[in-house]
């Protein structure tokens, strides 16, 4: 299969405006061939990191490849949770699968990889406390800390609430959240009477 020069440097271009990653829909859109594209894969020119998701070999191993499959893949998805506190260095907990919230309204995903914890968020607690990161040059919609203990606590019959005690003590210890904005974030969540006595146990401790 011959693939001229040009048509690749076109692609190697487009893939790095892309920040290194396209799936084969954002391929096609973007003007590269199918056939240069298998041609890319067949000759490391890119890897496939997914089904339907490929990464341009060029830009070197990603540093957190679930996170920008998922953000790739699932464009409305915020990562929270667990999967939130590990980005945020909170937790001695191992992710084993990428937890995001995602509009009650929105259709279940689907992905071979990486494996999803899907939760349901709405209102204020769906939209408030997101902030973009460039992971690897993918825009990645994750909660902050504050936000993250409140989540935390709201589902800690499903993730454990030594996971979230832990989450509230190492956020305020190493200043990545303050009590003001972990109780802000708790009334929405409606957790604010569930989180003050642990609050007020580190402010007396």
């Amino acid at each position: 299969m011959y693939v001229s020069e040009p048509k690749i440097e076109k692609a190697v271009s487009l893939f790095k405006e892309h920040g290194g990653v396209m799936r084969t829909s954002e391929a096609e859109k973007a003007g590269i061939h199918n056939r240069t594209l298998y041609h890319m894969l067949e000759n490391g020119y890119i890897s496939k990191l997914e089904r339907g998701v490929y990464k341009l070999v060029a830009k070197g191993q990603l540093s957190n490849p679930d996170l920008a499959i998922v953000a790739t893949k699932i464009p409305k998805a915020r990562v929270c949770l667990i999967s939130a506190l590990d980005f945020h260095d909170m937790t001695t907990e191992i992710p084993h699968s990428v937890h995001i919230a995602l509009p009650r309204t929105s259709r279940d995903p689907s992905l071979d990889y990486p494996p999803l914890a899907v939760y349901r968020f709405s209102g204020k607690s769906l939209t408030d406390g997101v902030k973009e990161h460039e992971i690897d040059g993918i825009k990645v919609q994750v909660y902050n800390p504050a936000k993250t203990i409140a989540d935390c606590f709201k589902f800690r019959n499903k993730i454990g609430k030594d996971i979230a005690i832990e989450a509230l003590e190492r956020g305020i210890r190493d200043g990545k959240a303050s009590y003001k904005d972990v109780l802000r974030y708790a009334e929405i969540c409606r957790v604010k009477t569930v989180i003050k006595p642990y609050l007020e146990s580190i402010a007396n401790g």
